[in-house]
């Protein structure tokens, strides 16, 4: 089904009966998320759309790493609305589910964001997030997430870019990942080939089947 509320910033898709529902922030619902949610019976997916990316999912302010656009501090108002207005619609509507969140890059960071700062969700779906984001390595240095799973990607090629800020990505999530596994947080660090750019949406999709094998087997 596919089912369009709060003014269609939210959309369902997916058989709604099951247990898990997976929320997954993005720009662009309509192609991406039929493929993403294509096959996997496990999960629905509900399409929260970002009107602001770089204010609506940043943590906290922070200057501009590309162009001139700076960053915002959204990411709490986000948190709230999916928290507040999201999960008691979704739960009043078709029952009581758990919640996994998802997303792609600044997206990716901020489902990581969501776990650190609610005990809401099982998991979170993070691929390719911008955990160059400065600031997140100290934000996450002295935290353990309050959920059961966090699934990790990055592309091969991420790292070699000329800009020193997010040439970062690499070694950031490296040490992300050994931060979350001597904490005891069932992590899964996964490359795919390629840039920033490259598959997106199957590279979510392969996400997702990861993060839920994660999700029944944590």
């Amino acid at each position: 089904m596919s089912l369009k509320v709060f003014d269609e910033r939210l959309k369902v898709y997916g058989d709604t009966s099951k247990k898990v529902c997976i929320i997954l922030a993005g720009e662009d619902p309509e192609k991406e998320v039929q493929i993403i949610s294509e096959g996997e019976s496990r999960a629905f997916v509900v399409f929260l759309k970002v009107n602001d990316w770089n204010n609506e999912l940043s943590p906290w302010n922070a200057p501009p790493v590309f162009g001139n656009e700076p960053f915002g501090n959204g990411a709490d108002g986000m948190l709230d609305f999916i928290i507040s207005k999201v999960i008691p619609f979704i739960d009043e509507r078709f029952g009581t589910k758990d919640y996994l969140l998802a997303g792609y890059s600044l997206a990716g960071l901020f489902a990581l964001y969501g776990i650190y700062r609610s005990k809401r969700f099982a998991g979170a779906i993070a691929v390719s997030p911008s955990v160059w984001f400065p600031g997140w390595m100290d934000f996450i240095a002295d935290k353990k997430p309050d959920a059961s799973f966090v699934y990790l990607s990055l592309g091969n090629r991420e790292e070699k870019t000329r800009n020193s800020v997010m040439a970062s990505v690499g070694d950031n999530i490296r040490h992300m990942h050994e931060i979350l596994t001597r904490q005891g947080v069932s992590a899964v660090l996964e490359w795919n080939e390629g840039g920033h750019f490259n598959d997106p949406v199957l590279r979510l999709r392969k996400g997702i089947t990861s993060g839920l094998d994660l999700y029944e087997n944590s």
